[in-house]
């Protein structure tokens, strides 16, 4: 039996529109509206694509700004408002919800034991996100109760999730999405979960990495429908740009697997390369989406959202377009999410562009034809 569900693959018709980063001023920041942006396509038609971002690590000081913003009740859809356009420009959207929620009201708290508050789930859904993964280190800090309530809200939210679970029978089902006509999953694990273990009789809670229940939960989603095979992992070395030989040779494995079409990486709360394997992609960590770690790095407010487009080939789909779009965490006040490739993030966005490509394509990735808008 593999350890977890398949959960909803993400996938998108159509380049995206890439948006007006938001300026250093309370008084530029865009607008958050009550819905996404209208989804447009300009790709092939039965074409789709996947976009995916990084780590949302909801740290105190987000939280904050979020209430300031709210004028005292948390909003975190102005922090958020950068990315918009590029992820409600997609079919389907990824994001990757590393804490667990709180209850609404809290209490609330950060590193080591997060409990975030629940309305970051709203702002994901303004964004235009369509499905988040959720096994990560820090899946269970809150216990059962935790994982329960972060699945409750994104379910009220309207959001779909994979990676961890509240019931064995729920474990057990793969998430197949129709994505323009294509059945889509996506499956989602982690490497561990801080020296917490899983509750007692609880042992679908959330996933944990091993190979085998990776390909053979791919596998099952295959025999549910599924065309096309997404796998979210959260992995590899915290702070460390490159890919570490267990990624690496875990990624060989996965992707050797006729089960499994793609994969993308989570953990290091830094960018880290992508890569081509066996003609199918890895990106190996997307770094952090959102975050604000009490001692900032740099590195730590550079991400890449990852932005594949697939075509049918035979029976069979395939990667025909392959892109990184940066991103950075501009610290402000106020804080603020950039996509780097809309341009007007001045020196420090020019600094972090130079860094991201500089890291996702150390291993080749351009020549194995990746590309950044703009670049």
């Amino acid at each position: 039996m593999f350890s977890t569900r398949a959960r909803q693959a993400s996938v998108l018709v159509g380049a995206a529109v890439l948006l007006a980063a938001c300026s250093e001023t309370p008084e530029q920041t865009p607008a958050a509206s009550d819905a996404p942006a209208p989804r447009t396509s300009q790709a092939p038609d039965g074409s789709f694509t996947v976009v995916a971002t990084g780590d949302v690590l909801i740290h105190p000081a987000l939280t904050e700004q979020a209430k300031e913003d709210g004028k005292g009740k948390i909003d975190y859809r102005p922090l958020l408002a950068g990315v918009k356009p590029l992820i409600s420009g997609a079919d389907l959207g990824i994001c990757h919800l590393e804490t667990p929620l709180a209850p609404k009201g809290g209490p609330y708290s950060g590193y080591p034991s997060f409990s975030a508050p629940p309305e970051i789930v709203d702002a994901l859904k303004d964004t235009g996100y369509d499905n988040c993964s959720t096994a990560s280190n820090h899946t269970i800090d809150q216990g059962a109760e935790g994982a329960t309530r972060t699945l409750d809200k994104l379910d009220e939210a309207g959001i779909k999730h994979t990676g961890s679970a509240r019931s064995a029978e729920e474990a057990k089902k793969p998430l197949i999405v129709d994505v323009n006509g294509v059945k889509v999953a996506q499956i989602s694990y982690a490497y561990g979960f801080n020296g917490i273990k899983v509750p007692s009789g609880k042992p679908w809670l959330v996933n944990q990495i091993d190979a085998e229940d990776v390909i053979a939960e791919a596998k099952a989603a295959r025999e549910a429908g599924a065309q096309v095979v997404l796998a979210s992992l959260h992995w590899g070395t915290e702070y460390q740009h490159d890919a570490t030989a267990e990624q690496r040779s875990l990624a060989k494995k996965l992707l050797g697997d006729d089960s499994i079409d793609l994969i993308i990486g989570h953990h290091a709360h830094v960018v880290q390369p992508f890569e081509q394997i066996n003609g199918k992609w890895v990106a190996y960590g997307l770094g952090n989406s959102v975050a604000r770690h009490s001692e900032p790095k740099g590195s730590t407010e550079q991400g890449a959202a990852a932005r594949f487009r697939f075509v049918r080939d035979g029976e069979r789909w395939k990667v025909d377009k392959a892109e990184y779009i940066p991103t950075l965490v501009q610290l402000g006040p106020p804080i603020r999410l950039l996509d780097l490739t809309a341009g007007q993030s001045g020196n420090a966005g020019a600094e972090a562009l130079k860094a991201t490509d500089e890291v996702v394509l150390s291993r080749g990735a351009g020549d194995q034809g990746l590309t950044r808008p703009g670049r």
